[in-house]
């Protein structure tokens, strides 16, 4: 839950950053912000405009309704005090507001629906005596509602107001203002429709191009043939637009990089073919070397000094023909020759390996973690031999006398074998942990032990990976480790070994991986179980 709830977090504060918004998201609200604008301004504009022009419609109709009221409301020739109210005259609608005011006295009323005079309240009264009397419109609130008031002298020394109501503008500046909103929601919905589509379309092709990009990074493009083909279709790799010079400039990257890993490949495959041949060849004149030294040891009589020289041509012969041996296998090995496929009883496997190291190591612990059921994998038997030879000879090699070498079996979770190779030596150096599976990789000469090769300390974890998956163990500092002449040398290391443990684990689809601290270093291969196909 905890993790969920700052997944969430972490994602809303995303929301909360443009910067990390989709391109064709921002676009469409950009698109909606600048209409939402437009729409503001030409609301704004329209609704002053319409006020405006209402007003002065307004003001001619109070003028007119205060002349009405002005002339009916004169006090005819010869009359003692009578004034006749302005009200009824002709031509005033329903609505109009008219009062006389004298000797600081109001006496006003309004055109009823039912053209009818109704008299204002007092409260109205006092609004219209604070009225300037200098003939401007201004906009006051009665109990009746809101009015458009003008206020003048008489010639007759009596102080006219007039008004006609507000509500008819204010209806209709409310209908402009809710017309105006529904047009530009509307405008809203269909530009963030048409330009979600619009954009969508625009950016495909920029889509297709990172479809490209991202299919080509997930290329294994470090090892073995690549086939790099694929490209920017056509339609988007044109140069006359920005999108098309982007994907052209791609594909030509792409021809490139192919051109390249097609050099790369041929260069490799010669070097192959070259070791592969080299290394047949080589074999006849070692083999007669070593059959003229057994000859000559059993026909001829050396000086001390001599038997020395003829036995270190016997053993460097021997280290030479183990060297050659393990480059042919890799040979075969980079060719992809096909397995020789049969169920493999590891458990088996792994107590007959760990008994021949027994006899040829006694002086160190050999221990064993088997599981209660026999644990099977369909491999090449042989080939699955070697790699626990490699892993356990390195651990006899590179540990001193004295070092506990565990090997184990199991199943894994993810239903894989899975051997392990545990030992509890120097361990290996940190720099050296991501190399112990490299051709010909040396650990620091420095740190061998006395008649052992160069041991490697130090904690780290270095992994060689492969179509399924895998990996295998122990307290090898590395078969590819190899010593002064005279030192390992005298058992036949080559160099190799974890070179060809990696290379027939990968061909099974499993992988290798390796972890090392001072005191613990661990080999563990993983293989699929029956049923899996191995690795082309």
């Amino acid at each position: 839950m905890a993790n969920l709830s700052g997944a969430v977090r972490t994602q809303r504060r995303s929301w909360l950053k443009p910067g990390t918004w989709h391109l064709r998201t921002r676009l469409v609200l950009v698109a909606m912000a600048l209409l939402v604008a437009i729409c503001a301004a030409i609301g704004l504009f329209s609704y002053a405009s319409m006020d405006s022009f209402l007003t002065r419609q307004l003001d001619e109709q109070l003028t007119g309704a205060a002349d009405r009221a002005r002339d009916f409301g004169r006090p005819p020739p010869g009359a003692s005090g009578y004034k006749p109210d302005p009200l009824e005259g002709r031509g005033q609608r329903v609505g109009t507001l008219a009062g006389r005011i004298q000797a600081g006295q109001v006496t006003a009323g309004f055109l009823a629906s039912d053209a009818t005079r109704k008299a204002l309240s007092a409260a109205d009264n006092q609004v219209l005596l604070d009225l300037r009397r200098d003939g401007v419109p201004v906009d006051r609130t009665l109990s009746t509602g809101a009015y458009r008031l003008v206020a003048a002298q008489t010639p007759y020394g009596d102080v006219m107001v007039t008004g006609l109501p507000l509500a008819d503008k204010q209806s209709t500046l409310t209908s402009l203002v809710w017309t105006i909103t529904i047009v530009s929601l509307g405008g809203l919905v269909l530009i963030g429709l048409a330009g979600t589509v619009l954009i969508r379309r625009t950016m495909k092709p920029l889509e297709q191009l990172s479809e490209v990009a991202t299919q080509v990074s997930r290329l294994p493009l470090d090892a073995g043939e690549v086939a790099l083909a694929v490209r920017v279709p056509p339609s988007n790799a044109h140069p006359g637009t920005e999108v098309g010079s982007v994907g052209h400039a791609l594909n030509q990257m792409l021809d490139n990089v192919s051109n390249a890993l097609e050099a790369r490949q041929e260069s490799e495959m010669k070097v192959r073919q070259f070791v592969a041949d080299a290394s047949h060849e080589l074999r006849t004149p070692l083999t007669a070397i070593r059959g003229y030294t057994e000859l000559m040891r059993m026909t001829e009589k050396f000086t001390p000094d001599g038997q020395r020289s003829l036995a270190r041509v016997q053993s460097q012969s021997e280290r030479m023909t183990a060297l050659v041996e393990d480059l042919l296998l890799l040979a075969r090995l980079d060719e992809g020759q096909p397995l020789k496929l049969s169920e493999v009883d590891l458990t088996q496997l792994v107590i007959e390996t760990v008994s021949d190291e027994k006899v040829m190591a006694p002086d160190r612990a050999w221990h064993l973690d088997l599981p209660e059921e026999p644990v099977s994998v369909r491999g090449d038997a042989s080939q699955l031999h070697q790699v626990l030879v490699n892993l356990l000879s390195n651990a006899r090699k590179h540990t001193p006398p004295g070092t506990t070498v565990t090997t184990g079996v199991m199943r894994s979770a993810d239903g894989s074998a899975v051997i392990t190779v545990t030992d509890d030596g120097a361990g290996i150096p940190p720099e050296f942990v991501d190399k112990v599976f490299a051709r010909f990789a040396r650990a620091d000469a420095s740190r061998a032990t006395p008649a052992q090769p160069p041991l490697a300390p130090a904690s780290a974890a270095a992994k060689g990976s492969a179509a399924g998956g895998a990996t295998a163990g122990t307290a090898l500092r590395t078969a590819d480790t190899q010593g002064e002449p005279g030192v390992a040398s005298a058992e036949g290391t080559s160099g190799l070994g974890l070179s060809i443990v990696q290379s027939i684990v990968e061909a099974h689809g499993g992988t290798v991986e390796v972890t090392s601290r001072p005191g613990r270093t661990e080999f563990a291969v993983r293989l699929p179980m029956q049923g899996a196909a191995p690795a082309s």
